[in-house]
């Protein structure tokens, strides 16, 4: 992966920790509380409040898309973050407890953006934020499906996965905002 991917990434996902670390101190682990299928539908919301308003071209809430990309973004972290702590009934952490979680989960998902980014030659930056935002909400309906499941996959990845791919496209889309707004 180029050197300025890597940098781009870092840059949103630095933002993305410093909002989750500024929530945890207002509101603690409250999220502990969501079941999978929970924390799947919250992201669900977002993803189609951006393709609603990407749709309309208009928005009557001000809060910026880029913030919900974010919230997709934080939101998927803490699904699997979720999923490392099935077995802890522990509602609340501290955020140096949570640290660590977080940052194992950008981790590997960064490691996957590198090898795919390889072999698909960074076409993302080819990509329509619009087609992104359709990728996410298409991932965000596999996960139902396999949650519907109870789990079981027959031939698919698992929704581990499926929040990774929602993270590095959302990314994506930051970065995409970013560089349209610096061009403006």
């Amino acid at each position: 992966m180029n050197e300025k991917t890597s940098h781009e990434y870092k840059e949103v996902i630095a933002s993305c920790k410093a909002l989750f670390a500024r929530k945890t101190h207002d509101y603690g682990t409250a999220w502990r509380v969501l079941r999978l299928s929970s924390i799947t539908d919250q992201i669900y919301i977002k993803a189609q409040r951006i393709r609603s308003i990407q749709d309309k071209g208009t928005q009557k809430v001000e809060d910026p898309i880029k913030d919900e990309f974010v919230g997709i973004i934080n939101y998927c972290l803490i699904a699997m973050i979720q999923l490392k702590l099935v077995e802890s009934e522990k509602m609340d952490l501290s955020f140096a407890e949570l640290e660590p979680l977080y940052d194992q989960a950008v981790n590997e998902t960064f490691d996957l953006l590198q090898n795919k980014n390889h072999d698909y030659a960074e076409a993302w930056r080819d990509m329509r934020v619009s087609s992104m935002t359709d990728i996410i909400l298409m991932k965000l309906l596999r996960v139902k499906q396999i949650e519907d499941n109870q789990g079981k996959t027959l031939a698919s990845e698992g929704v581990r996965a499926n929040y990774q791919d929602m993270i590095n496209y959302s990314v994506f889309c930051l970065i995409k905002s970013q560089q349209t707004t610096a061009d403006r």
